[in-house]
C-alpha cells in the first residue's frame, strides 16, 4: 500500500500530550508504523560528554504513531488522505478539499 504520510508532509497530531500542535515530518519509519515530527513529542535524552559532543541533557523529538497524525489540508485544518489516478498517475489528495497533494 501506498504512504499516505511522507516526509516533510505538515501534519497535526490528533492524541496525546501534544494534541493540536502541528509541525513537519523529519523521517518515517513504515515498518514500525511511525514517523519523527519536528517539535513534536520532544523527550530529554541524557549522553555523556565524548571528544566530539558536549553532553549534558539534550532534548530530542521521539517517534509517535502514524495513527496520531493527520495531514494539515490548505484551510489549516486536519484531513484524511486519498488516493486517485490523474493523467495516467497515482496522486494523494484531501479528502475534506479535494485537491492534490
Amino acid at each position: 500500500m501506498a504512504a499516505k504520510l511522507k516526509k516533510g508532509d505538515k501534519v497535526v497530531v490528533l492524541t496525546g500530550k501534544d494534541k493540536g500542535k502541528t509541525g513537519e515530518i523529519s523521517r518515517v519509519m513504515p515498518k514500525d508504523n511511525k514517523a519523527v515530527v519536528d517539535g513534536i513529542n520532544i523527550s530529554v535524552r541524557h549522553t555523556k560528554q565524548s571528544q566530539t559532543s558536549q553532553g549534558g541533557r539534550i532534548p530530542q523529538a521521539m517517534p509517535i504513531d502514524l495513527s496520531n497524525l493527520a495531514l494539515v489540508d490548505g484551510n489549516g485544518k486536519a484531513t484524511r488522505v486519498g488516493f486517485r489516478v490523474e493523467d495516467g498517475t497515482k496522486v494523494r489528495y484531501a479528502k475534506t478539499t479535494g485537491e492534490a497533494i
